[in-house]
């Protein structure tokens, strides 16, 4: 009986251990895991080898990493979605393949940009990144489990700052992740891209952005007229190729801009970059940013 009691609070121990095993204070502490990469390029040759097994359940699939799973549902989907997109797209893969080796060439670059949040908002913590290969669908996701990193979908030059977006994700607790308005979606992109430039050296895509400071009124006066809308109702977020003409992720351009102006308003930075994290109401903090004041 004695043996049954003990072992309550020593399970309570291991599993409250377990929660917390997946982040660390410590912006050197943070695990970098690449794994999956090794494991997605050996199935793929067991393709090149035999197009009658699909070798990515057993190879990939399975023994996949915590990020893989996390990046099945809604990206990967499965086994079977994913040959159907390597035969599809042969020779994308095949072209990405040196790059996909090279994701940890930046690693000193992505605990600089960990350190700088840390100076900026002390209460920042690190979870795993996991380095997977997916359908050439996502670049990154930031999920209770880690940060994810679609390694097809990324330069290894640009690793730094994407792991810095996704790290900032990691911290808006706060943030719902479902059904938002079109206004508080591209403020919770547009944050990220603005903070992890801050702390990367990055930046986010310049094409859009130097289309954005072009035309800055003319879209502010768009987007105000639907950014009560719900987030997927428009191109301005979410799609890479929009039907109106202009260049991708208008969306994480504006969020940027609005996210930019409250930053560069504050006098203490540290509370600002806290409150960037945090946001509970997308529209009063469009009105302390002062953004709207530009287009009086």
């Amino acid at each position: 009986m004695m043996k049954k009691i003990l072992l309550i609070p020593l399970l309570s121990i291991f599993l409250v251990s377990s929660c917390f095993a997946q982040y660390v204070n410590d912006p050197l502490k943070a695990t970098f895991v690449t794994k999956d990469i090794t494991n997605f390029w050996n199935a793929f040759d067991q393709v090149k080898a035999s197009t009658q097994i699909n070798p990515f359940e057993a190879l990939y699939i399975q023994p996949g990493s915590p990020g893989v799973q996390a990046f099945t549902p809604g990206r990967i989907e499965s086994a079977a979605s994913l040959l159907k997109t390597v035969l599809e797209r042969w020779d994308d893969y095949v072209k990405i393949r040196k790059n996909s080796l090279a994701m940890l060439e930046n690693e000193k670059q992505c605990r600089a940009a960990f350190l700088a949040l840390k100076y900026l908002y002390p209460k920042a913590v690190y979870p795993n990144v996991y380095f997977v290969i997916g359908r050439f669908n996502s670049g990154g996701h930031s999920n209770p489990k880690g940060l994810i990193i679609g390694a097809e979908m990324v330069q290894s030059k640009d690793v730094p700052y994407m792991v810095a977006h996704e790290l900032i994700h990691y911290q808006q607790d706060s943030i719902p992740k479902k059904n938002l308005s079109l206004l508080a979606a591209c403020i919770n992109e547009g944050s990220a891209d603005f903070i992890a430039e801050l702390i990367s050296g990055g930046g986010p895509n310049r094409e859009t952005h130097d289309y954005g400071n072009a035309n800055e009124s003319k879209l502010w006066n768009e987007f105000k007229l639907i950014m009560d809308d719900k987030e997927d109702s428009h191109d301005w977020m979410y799609n890479y190729k929009p039907k109106n003409g202009y260049p991708p992720d208008l969306g994480y351009w504006i969020g940027y801009k609005i996210t930019e102006a409250y930053y560069n308003k504050a006098t203490d930075k540290k509370k600002a970059i806290s409150d960037i994290l945090h946001i509970k109401d997308f529209y009063q903090f469009l009105s302390d940013s002062g953004y709207p004041l530009k287009f009086k």
